[in-house]
């Protein structure tokens, strides 16, 4: 496995579910310090160097006006991050996804640097973030020709 860069990673903002956990609000439309949480990540992600994409279910309208490719689960249903890890890597054309959710505005700015730099050493088609005390699976660096496994999961 030789080493990646920025040119191979393609961010995918997870912006699909359904909102449950906060009375049906769409996530990443949530306002933090005076502006959807969705801006301050594109913001972010775009000083880091990487494509961006944004997985999304509703609101669509709102998601394209960012200027970025929106794309939406290709399973019924609010399938889960899952759904949208498919669908994104679907989309892209890199080898590498690289997935956040949309509610997260505390993104550090070498987010991508350090996922890059675990691939590295890990030399693992998948990398999940862990802070610590337990894994952070939507936080996850994946190699696309993972898809066949991930749709069989799905499938089951």
């Amino acid at each position: 496995m030789q080493a990646i860069n920025h040119k191979d990673i393609t961010a995918v903002i997870l912006a699909g579910g359904q909102g449950r956990r906060m009375g049906g609000e769409d996530k990443g439309l949530i306002e933090f310090d005076g502006r959807p949480i969705i801006e301050i990540l594109i913001e972010k992600l775009k000083r880091q160097k990487v494509e961006i994409i944004i997985n999304a279910n509703r609101n669509h309208d709102i998601y394209q006006s960012y200027g970025l490719p929106v794309v939406s689960d290709e399973l019924a249903d609010f399938q889960g991050p899952l759904a949208g890890f498919a669908t994104a890597i679907n989309a892209v054309k890199t080898d590498y996804i690289l997935t956040l959710p949309c509610d997260g505005p505390f993104l550090a700015d070498s987010f991508v640097d350090l996922f890059i730099e675990a691939q590295a050493r890990e030399q693992s088609p998948i990398s999940v973030a862990f802070d610590g005390e337990r894994l952070q699976p939507v936080y996850a660096l994946i190699d696309v020709n993972r898809l066949d496994s991930l749709n069989q999961f799905l499938e089951s």
